[in-house]
């Protein structure tokens, strides 16, 4: 996650602990998930920052939200699965509206699992396209998987508490394996891939203060080329754009969830002067700062009304 932290409109969102409970995981509903963003000072609508995996997912009804900078529409059957650092809203009256949803709200730590399902899941990959829904076969057994680990996790069913624990271990290994190899859940593995696992960790790390692949490629032991070459088998981007592409989206985040001054969102990520973050965001995104605060803002108010 990055160090940029709270910023007047995105809530840093650290894994919630509930005495009692398996550690690292949690098992909840949309109204569950609704308290525990209220128990971080904010409205059930505010943007937050999650520093754990969560996977949501709606067995009946309809939720609308937000991911990053994506208008998510989710209807029965069909998953998100956020990474640690994504932030997600939840859309307007769908505050409301959606608690008529039946969903359920998974939060888990990858320390949670062992570290064969972390591998094989792929847990440090980049996120899934928004949302995904299981096709026809691997659908019952996910949804199976599923009502197994809310029964398991809300019931000790007079097993010892240690045993209890490796059950939904178990149980939750079962379903992110299952969701990590469905069809757009799932990347080729490349011989580049621990290569791009230590640049996007460094990436997330630093951006706000590294902008240069050279500076990466010499904090990792690579050549600049050799980076390029794993990032665009992992994502289909050169290391430095891949770099642009995480200075933007942060840009955005902060343009759109919080008031802060264009020159202070510049000054936040490193850049030397409002100039050079306008430039720059200018170049990439087609648009000025304000210019995108301004659109994505209207567009927001209309969405509300």
């Amino acid at each position: 996650m990055s160090r940029i932290g709270q910023h007047h409109g995105i809530a840093d969102f650290p894994f919630p602990v509930t005495p009692g409970g398996p550690p690292g995981i949690e098992v909840t509903d949309l109204a569950g998930w609704r308290a525990r963003v209220e128990r971080l000072g904010r409205r059930a609508g505010t943007a937050v920052r999650p520093g754990f995996h969560l996977l949501i997912t709606v067995r009946s009804g309809t939720l609308e939200c937000d991911v990053d900078l994506t208008e998510c529409r989710m209807d029965a059957g069909s998953w998100l699965w956020l990474r640690p650092g994504q932030v997600i809203r939840l859309r307007g009256d769908a505050v409301e509206e959606s608690l008529e949803a039946r969903v359920s709200v998974i939060l888990f730590q990858p320390s949670f699992l062992d570290t064969a399902t972390v591998a094989s899941a792929r847990l440090d990959r980049r996120a899934w396209r928004l949302p995904l829904t299981p096709p026809p076969g691997p659908r019952e057994p996910i949804a199976q998987t599923l009502e197994l680990l809310e029964s398991e996790y809300h019931q000790l069913r007079n097993l010892p508490l240690e045993v209890h624990v490796e059950v939904v271990r178990h149980l939750l290994a079962v379903l992110v394996l299952r969701l990590s190899h469905l069809p757009g859940g799932h990347r080729r593995q490349t011989a580049g891939d621990e290569t791009f696992r230590r640049f996007q960790q460094a990436v997330e790390k630093d951006f706000t203060r590294l902008h240069q692949a050279e500076q990466y490629a010499a904090g990792l032991g690579y050549s600049v080329r050799t980076l390029s070459r794993a990032s665009n088998a992992a994502v289909g981007r050169g290391a430095k754009a891949f770099i642009d592409d995480r200075l933007v989206l942060e840009a955005k985040r902060l343009l759109l969830h919080t008031d802060l001054l264009t020159a202070t969102v510049g000054e936040r990520l490193g850049f030397p002067s409002a100039t050079v973050f306008t430039r720059f965001f200018r170049k990439r995104t087609g648009e000025t700062p304000a210019g995108f605060r301004s659109r994505a803002k209207a567009l927001r108010a209309g969405d509300a009304g």
